[in-house]
């Protein structure tokens, strides 16, 4: 959870700013686009599938590049 302190003499707009960037530094953003939607649990195991041959692949590729 996510608390900010109103400092003296700081504006409201100056403390939503500083309130955004925590929570952005938190990964709450993040977190709450994930959770929007349900996906079940076969289609997450899909994505998650994919990401890994993704992240293989890019591996692979770059491992070429620089072994010419």
């Amino acid at each position: 959870m996510v608390n900010i302190k109103v400092r003296d003499g700081e504006s409201i707009e100056e403390a939503i700013r500083r309130f955004k960037r925590e929570c952005e530094r938190n990964g709450i953003m993040q977190e709450i686009k994930k959770r929007e939607f349900y996906k079940a649990p076969s289609v997450l195991k899909k994505e998650k599938l994919a990401e890994t041959k993704r992240k293989i692949r890019r591996k692979m590729l770059k491992d070429n590049r620089w072994s010419r």
